[in-house]
């Protein structure tokens, strides 16, 4: 598993992230396996949002089943979201300080590692969000902050008045559902739907400013459609590349998809979603698999994407 240090925080942190977003109707001993095989397998991160599960419902049920001793949490990375609500969105400081605070008593822990704001709020005031951060980092709740599913723009508009740095962006990203990456190798292609900018830039923006990207859904096929790993009737060429590329590195194709990410030079992070222990341990194997070019670009044609 690759350890390292995210640019502008302090964190050791793995490549690969546990997403805790299904785990509402798991029992205590089944969270407890699948966090104790992911760290097992190296993974020391792990995703929340005050949604999931309802109103903190995956953190209640994880604060409930994980205890961690004094050394066993700063091992450890804990990060949250706040700013989805029923019906719209709320950067509201009076909101996030609030959220936070549930988050950590349905977690059971005294600080956040890192708080990430969900979906761009459009009516966001910069100056609220830059209170309630500094609320939440003077009083030690929060360490680190960033922001997830959010342009270029947005992020320098919070920028003109937060004073931590915006460190995270969590967004899609799949060998399938590859915008963020597909569009800069087919920049001006006029009449090809690939060249159309749908992010203004937000990889390069990223690896300019420093800001580590986290990859949501690394095996969906595109917005929530379903899974291509396995999926020959959709996706024949690319299950054969997984398989051939698989069996050269001594993997399974799952572990290629999650290294097809990893392999990118912007050190992006993957979130998985599953609560299957052995697919935990499946995606772990691809943190460091060192994918030559031609792998890579093999896996990006076969999934359909163009190479100009």
């Amino acid at each position: 598993m690759k350890i390292y240090n995210p640019p502008r925080t302090n964190l050791q942190a793995s490549n690969v992230i546990l997403g805790m977003m299904r785990i509402s109707d798991m029992d205590d001993e089944e969270i407890r396996a699948l966090v104790g095989t992911a760290r097992d397998a190296g993974i020391n991160f792990f995703d929340h949002a005050d949604i999931y599960g309802g109103a903190h419902g995956c953190e209640k049920r994880f604060g409930d089943a994980v205890t961690f001793t004094d050394a066993e949490r700063e091992a450890v990375i804990i990060q949250s979201k706040v700013g989805i609500r029923q019906g719209f969105f709320d950067f509201s400081k009076e909101h996030i300080l609030r959220s936070v605070d549930e988050s950590l008593a349905a977690l059971n822990i005294d600080y956040l590692d890192i708080l990430l704001l969900h979906r761009p709020d459009t009516l966001v005031e910069p100056e609220d969000v830059a209170a309630a951060f500094d609320a939440l980092h003077a009083a030690g709740k929060v360490r680190n902050f960033g922001v997830s599913n959010q342009t270029p723009g947005v992020i320098e508009l919070l920028k003109r008045s937060v004073n931590q740095p915006l460190a995270f962006n969590q967004v899609q990203l799949s060998i399938t559902h590859a915008p963020l990456i597909a569009q800069g190798v087919a920049a001006n292609m006029a009449g090809l739907d690939q060249s159309i900018d749908r992010d203004n830039g937000l990889l390069e923006y990223s690896r300019l400013n420093d800001i580590t990207l986290q990859a949501w859904s690394p095996f969906q096929s595109g917005i929530f459609d379903g899974v291509f790993v396995g999926d020959r009737e959709n996706y024949g060429p690319l299950n054969d590349a997984l398989d051939d590329i698989a069996a050269a590195h001594g993997v399974t194709p799952t572990g290629i998809a999650v290294a097809w990410i990893t392999r990118h030079p912007a050190n992006i992070q993957v979130v998985l979603g599953t609560t299957k222990p052995a697919r935990v341990v499946e995606s772990a194997a691809g943190s460091e698999i060192p994918l030559s070019r031609e792998e890579w670009y093999r896996l990006f044609t076969t999934a359909g994407h163009v190479l100009p």
